[in-house]
């Protein structure tokens, strides 16, 4: 019985609507919003605001069936909570697979991404794993730590982001020319409205930016320590959505218009090449700054999401029980913040995770498959979005997850046949040792 007892231990509901609208915004505004454009428009090329588009639908569809069940469901877990409450043990396993495997590579991609940009070369693995015990480290003081360390960078990130837009306008207006230091004689040619020569660039490019509008669901996998859930977590997650997609919107626009889809696709730094396109080589430091930051600032809340999920998980004995341990002073799963920092130093010190846009968007377009299944099967008392929405939302995610990079789709499968046979075992020693 005592190996059973950190299951009853409740975390502390000590977050407010502006720390869950920082935490959703910390989680959606990170590396992702540095570095997707060029992939996306590598994919999507003239139609990158079509694919921002489609994602931003699929995204809003899937918003709203999280919103709609976190309502009924205010627990940690998020998805895997309501797959395994409305669709079955199984169901909810593979959300929450999805997401913990899915979630620890993004981890270990933004550190890499955060000491790419702050750090000397040589140095850059050193300083992510540092980064990466340091943000453990704030975790473990308590979840209002993580919100106020979180609302504190996000609105620093914001605040470059609107320089970078600024920037991109008046590149755009002035036809400026001040890219051909880096691009030889190119010029940043005026943008050309129209669409790439098949759908299928439009998909995938929708695929891999859907992976910066998923932060959202970090605010129900916090469902547990927010007051008031079930007014406040819908909440959040809408606005902090509708800020993302404000935000989005005008940086893809400035980035397009500035650099034209040829020169984006081909950029390293879509951003700091936005405002040298402007001219503005004294703020190429600050956007490399804040990308570094927002990355950080990702890595917080991702480290955070992950531990809560590993906790709602342990508690049903789909992971190891340990990781339900629940500290007796700052009410956070420690253990599994702990296990969590540890896997992703592992993955920092072991691989290149350039795939790893890719591979993240599989989990989460995954775990949100869940999610809106879920929601299908509420009745109409406890909806709050059409029915419809959520049915869109499910085909939307089925679809990205088919025009996504094939060497993601494979991985993605492996890892949900390993965490598949995994729990095959794990259930069959549990029966043995209760025969």
């Amino acid at each position: 019985m005592s190996s059973a007892q950190p299951s009853h231990e409740r975390l502390a509901r000590r977050l407010g609507l502006a720390d869950a609208v920082a935490i959703g915004l910390a989680a959606m505004i990170g590396a992702g919003v540095f570095a997707v454009w060029a992939p996306a428009a590598q994919a999507a090329g003239a139609g990158l605001l079509t694919g921002l588009a489609v994602a931003a639908f699929v995204a809003f569809a899937n918003a709203g069936s999280t919103a709609q069940l976190a309502v009924q469901h205010p627990e940690s877990g998020g998805a895997y909570r309501y797959g395994r409450e409305r669709l079955g043990p199984w169901p909810g396993f593979l959300a929450g697979w999805s997401f913990v495997i899915g979630k620890t590579a993004s981890c270990a991609a933004m550190s890499l991404t955060a000491a790419a940009y702050l750090a000397p070369p040589g140095w850059q693995r050193p300083i992510a794993v540092a980064a990466v015990v340091a943000l453990v480290g704030v975790n473990l003081l308590g979840i209002t730590r993580t919100a106020r360390v979180g609302a504190v960078l996000v609105a620093a990130v914001i605040a470059v982001l609107a320089l970078v837009v600024i920037a991109g306008v008046a590149a755009a207006a002035t036809g400026s020319t001040a890219l051909g230091a880096t691009y030889g004689d190119a010029v940043v040619p005026p943008f050309a409205p129209g669409l790439p020569g098949t759908v299928y660039g439009i998909l995938q490019s929708a695929g891999l930016l859907f992976f910066a509008f998923a932060g959202y669901a970090r605010i129900a996998t916090l469902g547990e320590e927010v007051r008031h859930p079930a007014r406040t977590i819908p909440r959040a997650i809408i606005l902090a959505f509708v800020v993302v997609v404000v935000v989005y919107a005008a940086v893809g626009s400035a980035a397009l218009f500035a650099l034209g889809p040829r020169l984006l696709a081909a950029s390293d730094a879509p951003l700091a090449d936005v405002v040298a396109a402007a001219g503005w080589g004294w703020a190429e430091p600050v956007v490399r700054i804040a990308a570094g930051v927002a990355a950080l600032d990702s890595l917080l809340v991702l480290i955070a999401g992950i531990a809560r999920t590993g906790l709602a998980m342990a508690r049903d004995g789909e992971l190891p029980a340990v990781l339900a341990s629940v500290h007796p002073r700052s009410r956070v799963p420690h253990i599994a913040e702990l296990a969590a920092g540890a896997a992703v130093i592992v993955l920092v010190l072991a691989t290149d995770l350039r795939g790893a846009i890719g591979f993240s968007s599989f989990g989460v377009l995954i775990y949100y498959v869940v999610a809106n299944l879920s929601a299908i099967t509420q009745p109409r008392a406890e909806r709050r979005i059409p029915r419809w929405l959520s049915i869109a939302g499910a085909v939307g995610c089925l679809v990205l997850v088919v025009t996504l990079p094939l060497p993601s789709i494979v991985a993605g499968v492996i890892v949900l046949a390993v965490g598949a046979a995994y729990r095959l075992a794990s259930r069959a020693v549990r029966r043995r040792l209760t025969q």
